[in-house]
């Protein structure tokens, strides 16, 4: 590469490192929130598994539940 492509592609990395550097701190996930649903999901899945034994019905309504708060979990 040319001395002019190289200033051309520092200038173009300086200004994505820039912009990655002056993102706001509340984009940024809530990672403290992330874990307590995410143990909160850990304990409806276990409740499923223990409900096998009993009842299907119950333990499937649980599990489908713990999946659908793992999805809530990504979001946050």
């Amino acid at each position: 590469m040319s001395d002019k492509q190289d200033q051309l592609v520092d200038k173009g990395v300086d200004k994505i490192v820039e912009q990655l550097a002056g993102r706001r701190i509340k984009e940024l996930p809530d990672a403290y929130l992330h874990q307590k649903i995410s143990f909160f999901k850990s304990g409806v899945r276990i409740l499923g598994y223990i409900f096998i034994p009993f009842s299907l019905v119950t333990a499937t309504a649980l599990l489908i539940l713990s999946e659908v708060i793992g999805i809530i979990e990504e979001l946050v």
